[in-house]
């Protein structure tokens, strides 16, 4: 098994190489998935979140309000800090139970927005990071996923910078240009992956 730690900033496409390596037969552990999952409603996790925060942080159906809740965490970093304490050891613990029922040659791809800034590299084989120019990041978060400058810088500024993430990169997906190059790059270190990963079976 070949525990992979996939990460990037937001808006450098780290989903859409998530998607390539599981379509080449990855198995993908999304941290970003899970941390909804476990704060579900009636979930332990979106309890303690709701006792940190208060209960103006839920829709009138009882679930998360994550733009009411984002607009708090992603301007106070001791707030973002205490959101973390609460969803991160869930998350690690789900992450674990799934990796355990993995298949014994599995590549298996930890998707972690947050691994460089959790100092996380430890925990995988590898970490390949997604690359992109903090220009080309806002430029998507604007255009495509239609968020005001303010807040995208914001959440840009929230996160690693580029150089941190590259500094704990084993392996640099190139993602400035179209999606298009994307998948040869994948390809290309896909081999490799599969490789280390049958090495260390058993």
């Amino acid at each position: 098994m070949l525990n992979l730690g996939l990460t990037g900033g937001i808006g450098a496409g780290k989903s859409e190489v998530s998607q390539i390596l599981t379509s080449l037969g990855a198995v993908l552990i999304d941290s970003d998935r899970i941390a909804r999952e476990v704060v579900e409603p009636d979930t332990p996790g979106l309890a303690a979140v709701v006792a940190e925060f208060g209960p103006e942080v839920l829709t009138a159906d009882g679930r998360l309000d994550r733009p009411k809740l984002g607009g708090i965490v992603f301007t106070d970093p001791e707030r973002l800090s205490a959101l973390n304490a609460i969803v991160h050891p869930l998350v690690r613990d789900r992450s674990a139970e799934l990796q355990a029922a993995a298949a014994p040659d599995a590549v298996v791809v930890h998707d972690v927005p947050l691994l460089a800034e959790n100092k996380l590299a430890p925990l995988y084989d590898l970490v390949m990071v997604v690359d992109a120019t903090p220009e080309t990041q806002l430029d998507r978060l604007v255009r495509l996923r239609g968020m005001a400058e303010d807040e995208a810088r914001a959440r840009m500024a929230a996160q690693a910078t580029r150089a941190e993430r590259l500094a704990i990169a084993d392996v640099v997906i190139d993602n400035n240009g179209p999606i298009e190059a994307l998948e040869p790059q994948v390809g290309k270190v896909w081999a490799d992956l599969v490789r280390r990963a049958a090495a260390t079976e058993g």
